[in-house]
Order: C-alpha cells, then structure tokens, then sequence
C-alpha cells in the first residue's frame, strides 16, 4: 500500500511538471546561477589568497611572538609564498624531526625541522644534537633532497660546523629574518642547493 502511495504521488508530481513546466525551468536557472555564484566566490578567494601569500612578510619581532606551532605555520606560509604550493606543516609529537614538508617548483623535496626560541637570539643556541636528529631521519624517512633547520635564534659553530660536513643547510635568525622580510625565495637565500629532480620552464 506504501508503495503503491509512493508511485502515485511521484506520478502527480510528474503530471503536474509537465502541465507546469515552466516552474521546472525557473528551478534550473536559479540552481545554475547558485552554483555559478558559488564556483565564482571560490575563485575570487583563491586569487585573493594567492595575493595574499605573495605579499607575506614577517619582522623577526613577529616570529619572536609566536607560539612554536604557529611559528611552523610562519613557515609553512612562506614556503607556499616562494612556490611551494604543497607545502604543509606536519610537526607535533612523533614527527621524526620533520615540521614542514614541501615540493619547490623543481621538484626537489624540501624537510624543514623549526626551532623557534621566545627569545629570539638570547634564547639558547640550536646545537649539533638538534643537527644530529635531521640528519638522521630528514633524507633516510622522509626522502629529502633539501635538509633544513631553521630557527629565529643562535645556532652554534660546531652545529654550522656539521651542517656544511653533512649537506644540511641552517637558517639563522639573520637569513631568516631577510627571507621573511622579502621576496626571495629560500633556495636562493641558501646557494648551492641540489640540481633540479626533472626539467621544468624554471629551470
């Protein structure tokens, strides 16, 4: 009996749209210019967004401020800025000395360990044990091509020392502060980063 209620009703329905098809015409154009209006909003806020990181700056001051989590978002953000569209933060507990993750427009694979101290260069130093942990694990776990450190504070000789000896690059509180502060992207801050993984317009 349910059933055959159902059937009626959809057949009522169904009379009554094609003696009225016009009302089913009025409901597709505004379902189209919903949808229009929408996929319009989306575009609009990825080109504002786009703006947006392009024209990311930061002070040190500012960086100095920052929770450590959102410190790693600072980054995450001026990664994306410099053409890293993939760029994610993934640090937290169990991160095996990876904070953020990104592919750079050449295809070259970029580990990022952060160390942010609260007080900025009087905060304590990054040392070799800090350089120690992604030399371990940002190339044999994560597949880096580029192993990063970087920090708004000291880092000390020895750590630098071993840095150069083990192909891991170091942004200190001065090439991070010109990196934030401009608008140039990190592998030119950097030099002699490794040759493209694939051929690109950039490139």
């Amino acid at each position: 009996m349910v059933v055959a209620l159902g059937i009626a009703a959809v057949g009522a329905v169904v009379n009554w749209l094609t003696a009225h098809w016009w009302v089913l015409v009025v409901l597709l154009v505004l379902a189209g210019l919903v949808c229009g209006s929408w996929l319009y909003s989306r575009m609009q806020s990825a080109r504002w967004e786009a703006v947006r990181a392009q024209a990311l700056r930061y002070q040190l001051t500012q960086l100095d401020a920052l929770h450590h989590s959102r410190f790693e978002d600072a980054i995450r953000d001026l990664m994306r800025r410099d053409g890293f569209p993939d760029a994610r933060r993934v640090g937290g507990r169990g991160d095996l000395g990876a904070d953020v993750k990104a592919t750079d427009p050449y295809g070259r694979r970029w580990v990022i360990q952060c160390k942010h101290r609260r007080a900025g260069t009087a905060g304590s130093a990054v040392g070799t044990p800090d350089l120690q942990v992604l030399n371990g694990t940002a190339r044999q776990v994560h597949g880096a091509d580029v192993a990063v450190i970087v920090t708004n504070g000291r880092v000390t000789a020895p750590a630098v020392t071993f840095a150069r000896q083990q192909r891991l690059y170091v942004v200190d509180w001065q090439t991070l502060g010109v990196w934030a502060a401009g608008s140039r992207p990190l592998w030119e801050l950097l030099g002699a980063v490794p040759p493209p993984r694939r051929p690109t317009s950039l490139s």
